[in-house]
């Protein structure tokens, strides 16, 4: 049995909040939950995950017991804005458009004009295409619903509508009808002047009533035996549309027939120790398994359309706040999929005709003794809407591990200022602990009974930290069971204790623990650690008697364990608990052991794990000095070179003068001219090139820039050379 609800509670999400807040409340506490620890590294592991696993079931039994259960929050708007996220500013299909828009549209979320531009032109596109589709046709008016996209009576009266009259007389099977069905009361609602009544809506709701089975579930079609509770809710809504668009009455016994099958369905609920109602599917078609999620939400968003069409259903409102618990408590879904479920069934329960579900919940479900902290309980919707008037009692406080119940009978005092109702003070008794509290509800008027669901008695996890105070703390060194050392510690301010044994000696170290009303209190965590100078650590735990917490290290019995190492072991306590504000972990000081050599066959000390900030950390910096520069020739040698250097510079332009240069040859046509400028221009930028290399550019930075000179070059110098060559052979030629 606990395997199988273990399974469950994976399925549904582990209770969602509820779990979640006991794995935060409980993270502290779960460091080192063991009862002996003593050197091998293995046991200490084993004990370890057993402690673990212990207090994991221990946590997992409180919230079954008690759950909190949240409105709507920031959280799902956060989700919802990264899961609907549209690729490349547009939506992929109308499909997510509609799931999308409708998750905006509850939560409150505006979107750029920009996407319902685009998101409206598909929406006409679709609705003036012709498809023969009736699931684009559906999904586009939805998105149209939401998005109020202009669309003509036109396209409505002579197309839309009449192509989905068509869809409803040739339906075959349950999403034909939905669909078809579907965007005709669509229509209605964005156009009521446009003809979609059906004139033979008794054969059609007989059609899908046909398609229902005893237990309250439907087939997809009357080709397939297995029945869905996914299509008990598209049924459901379906047939509601039917009773909408109707031109003359349907028969009351197929209405009442209906609402049999909805009581019949709610029969085989599912439901949660919390208190959670869900439906789960079986059915597996082409699309996958539907899951407790979407079928529930399926379930509800047809129970509650159904119910604005014919009427009241007799369905129990602990029912309809269970349904209202399951989607809450699944907390944020991670798939665009599931959070519209959730999201479209709670906006459902919202706003049904059955019974509007209230929420109770607690803003802070951690209160401080010490600093008197109020405990504050808030009434409100499903979306976080303030319910009606109504009054809180406090009826019992239950212990944690007790069914034992103190009996309160307090009403709290209702703040108008934040919307809450506030406890002034704790209920005598309570200390430093984890207590479930039992609420209840109460209507201020009775005609709102018959409108919202408040359940029973509403229990929730409630825990109270505090300041724990130490007293009579000491650490003796015994001999014979007399003491020979004694020094007393201030827990847990600053201690440095200096302590020295040996083999035949025991160490003694001793403390007490009270609550705030003066009620001894048992940590999770209590272990004194000895860490040897070679860094071979011991834990021990302080076991308790009441109030006094006490451990005795015979060194004579742990020697071996201690691996006979002999030497300075610093001492450390630990003292946590998820409940004391004061929990620490403190350096106490220091005792010099001396323990006899070690036998040739004794175990050895394991070897100590490598300190990954040593191994990864940051390596010593590296000082490299370079050789000191040589020494350069005197700066009048230097210039002497540099006048050097120019001498063949001023005997080529000598040299230019003695031959007689000129410019007699030099273009005079404008096309050529040009390019023997910028022939000429371009040896100079090679030139200039060669300068910049020398100063400041790297070798391949100028290859680079010299390869397109040079491809340059070759085209200009190609051009100027040709016509002087063809200069000259006109010459030649006269």
């Amino acid at each position: 049995m606990e395997i199988q609800r273990t399974k469950s509670l994976m399925q549904r999400g582990k209770i969602g909040n509820c779990t979640v807040y006991c794995v935060k409340t409980h993270r502290r506490r779960l460091r080192l939950p063991f009862r002996l620890v003593s050197s091998p590294s293995i046991k200490f592991e084993m004990m370890w995950k057993l402690g673990f696993a212990f207090l994991l079931v221990a946590a997992a039994s409180i919230c079954e017991a008690a759950a909190i259960f949240s409105p709507i929050s920031e959280a799902h708007r956060s989700a919802a804005l990264e899961l609907f996220s549209p690729a490349a500013g547009m939506f992929t299909s109308l499909e997510e458009a509609s799931e999308s828009l409708r998750t905006f549209e509850v939560l409150g979320i505006e979107i750029g004009t920009d996407l319902k531009d685009s998101t409206c032109k598909s929406v006409v596109d679709a609705l003036s295409s012709g498809s023969p589709n009736s699931k684009d046709l559906y999904y586009a008016l939805r998105v149209s619903s939401v998005l109020k996209c202009k669309i003509s009576e036109g396209d409505l009266t002579g197309g839309v509508a009449l192509r989905l009259k068509d869809f409803v007389k040739d339906a075959k099977s349950l999403l034909d009808f939905y669909y078809s069905i579907g965007g005709l009361v669509l229509i209605k609602d964005q156009a009521s002047e446009v003809d979609v009544l059906l004139e033979d809506a008794d054969g059609i709701f007989r059609s899908v009533k046909d398609l229902s089975q005893s237990d309250g579930k439907w087939r997809y079609n009357s080709n397939n035996p297995e029945s869905s509770t996914y299509a008990a809710g598209i049924a459901l809504e379906t047939l509601s549309g039917i009773i909408t668009l109707k031109s003359s009455e349907i028969d009351g016994n197929l209405i009442h027939a209906l609402k049999k099958d909805v009581v019949k369905l709610f029969d085989n609920v599912d439901k949660y120790d919390d208190g959670a109602y869900y439906f789960d599917d079986q059915f597996v078609d082409a699309s996958g398994h539907q899951g407790p999620v979407s079928a529930t939400s399926s379930v509800v968003r047809g129970l509650t359309t159904l119910a604005s069409t014919s009427g009241s259903l007799n369905i129990p409102g602990d029912k309809i706040l269970g349904l209202a618990r399951f989607f809450l408590g699944i907390g944020v879904p991670g798939t665009g999929k599931d959070l519209y479920y959730q999201i479209d069934a709670l906006a459902c329960l919202d706003q049904n005709r059955v019974l509007v579900p209230l929420i109770l919940s607690l803003p802070a479900s951690v209160l401080s003794i010490t600093s008197q902290d109020k405990l504050k309980v808030k009434v409100t919707t499903v979306l976080g809407s303030t319910g009606p008037p109504l009054s809180v009692k406090l009826m019992q406080v239950f212990s944690s591990g007790s069914k034992d119940a103190s009996i309160i009978n307090k009403e709290l005092k209702f703040d108008h200022k934040e919307a809450v109702h506030v406890l002034d003070a704790l209920p005598a008794g309570v200390d430093v602990g984890e207590y479930v509290f039992a609420f209840e509800i109460a209507l201020s008027d009775l005609e709102h009974k018959k409108i919202y669901a408040t359940g029973g008695r509403t229990k929730v996890p409630v825990y109270v930290t505090g300041v724990v105070k130490v007293e009579n703390d000491k650490v003796e060194v015994l001999e014979s069971d007399s003491v020979e050392t004694q020094q007393k510690l201030d827990l847990p301010g600053k201690n440095d204790v200096a302590l020295a044994a040996n083999h035949l000696q025991k160490l003694r170290f001793s403390f007490q623990l009270t609550t705030p009303l003066q009620n001894p209190f048992k940590p999770h965590q209590a272990l004194l650690k000895l860490r040897h100078e070679s860094g071979v650590e011991h834990s021990f735990v302080v076991g308790n008697s009441g109030k006094l917490f006490e451990t005795t290290l015979d060194f004579l019995g742990l020697v071996e364990n201690f691996f006979y190492l002999s030497g300075k072991y610093d001492i450390e306590l630990t003292v946590g608990d998820a409940a004391m504000e004061n929990s620490f972990l403190q350096p106490l000081g220091h005792i010099e052991l001396d323990l006899p050599d070690a036998p040739e066959k004794s175990a050895r000390p394991p070897a100590q794990p490598i300190n990954p900030y040593l191994r990864y950390g940051p390596k010593p910096e590296i000082a490299h000095v370079f050789r000191s520069q040589e020494k350069r020739p005197p700066q009048e040698l230097s210039y002497a070179f540099l006048g050097l250097v120019f001498v063949p510079f001023l005997a080529f332009l000598i040299g230019l003068l003695r031959l007689g240069v000129n410019m007699k040859n030099f273009p005079t046509s404008t096309i050529p001219a040009a390019f023997a400028i910028l022939f000429h221009g371009g040896i100079a930028a090679v030139l200039g090139l060669y300068g910049l290399f020398w100063l400041k550019l790297d070798l391949f930075t100028t290859l680079k820039t010299l390869g397109v000179m040079g491809i340059f070059l070759m085209f200009v110098g190609h051009r100027a050379l040709s016509h002087l060559a063809s200069a000259s052979e006109k010459v030649k030629s006269a």
